[in-house]
């Protein structure tokens, strides 16, 4: 199975990735998804998620977030989605343009990866409350949409739901 990788050149996808196949191109949200915290002001945005491959055992992915209304560019993610070789432990290691980065860990079940998050670490002058935990759950629907759900922990707020997109393939 040859797709485009990051320089648009078909390269053999690395049969340790067949299991997250179903993630590769590019999608992009067809109606605003929802961000909702405890200490912010409910927000609506849109969001393109790219995911590519070079051949190697991992997939290299961004994700790039937009105010809804103005378009004003918001959350930027990028990073790269790794697997356990005959297992269904998936990592996703992440650079965020707040200063954050992470690891998160989960399984792959059938379309469906559940993660927390295994390591933060941020810049020394990140804004405060300091995030302390993430949740993420990926899941490509029956319809062929692929759903996304974060939650958040921070110093003064539990575990909770932060963000719910879905998104349509890319044309």
């Amino acid at each position: 199975m040859a797709s485009p990788t990051d320089d648009n050149v078909a390269v053999q996808l690395n049969p340790v990735l067949k299991p997250l196949s179903w993630l590769l191109g590019t999608w992009e949200s067809d109606e605003p998804g929802e961000g909702t915290f405890p200490t912010i002001k409910p927000f609506r945005y849109t969001e393109k998620l790219c995911f590519t491959h070079v051949g190697q055992p991992v997939i290299n992915f961004t994700f790039k977030a937009f105010h809804a209304e103005s378009n004003k560019p918001l959350h930027r993610e990028c990073g790269f989605i790794r697997i356990q070789p005959g297992t269904n432990k998936v990592a996703f290691i992440i650079a965020q343009n707040s200063g954050l980065v992470e690891i998160e860990e989960g399984e792959l079940t059938g379309n469906q990866l559940k993660l927390q998050s295994q390591s933060l670490g941020r810049i020394s002058f990140a804004k405060e409350p300091h995030v302390q935990q993430i949740g993420r759950v990926l899941q490509l629907r029956p319809d062929g949409k692929l759903e996304q759900t974060v939650s958040m922990a921070t110093d003064s707020q539990p575990l909770t739901q932060h963000l719910h997109i879905t998104y349509s393939p890319s044309s």
